[in-house]
């Protein structure tokens, strides 16, 4: 389920940030299953977010229906974090 859940968490993200071109989703195995995590411009990074992080929940909970059963994770973070 990963490159499309990918290709779904990058649309939905690109379409509330004033910096499309910057959203990118990489996933990562972990020891707790499959963590996304998304890199977004820091200018976005509070759009994102959201207010008390209603909009990153609502990202999460879609991503979460989408996956099933093991849910998904997601992680956001801007572009100058490092890797």
């Amino acid at each position: 389920m990963g490159a499309p859940l990918r290709e779904v968490i990058e649309h939905l993200v690109a379409g509330i940030v004033d910096h499309p071109d910057d959203v990118s989703v990489r996933t990562k195995q972990t020891r707790r299953g499959e963590l996304f995590e998304v890199r977004v411009n820091p200018d976005d990074l509070g759009k994102v977010i959201g207010r008390a992080g209603r909009t990153a929940t609502a990202i999460r909970t879609v991503a979460s229906a989408l996956a099933g059963r093991g849910g998904a994770r997601i992680d956001f973070v801007d572009v100058d974090r490092q890797r």
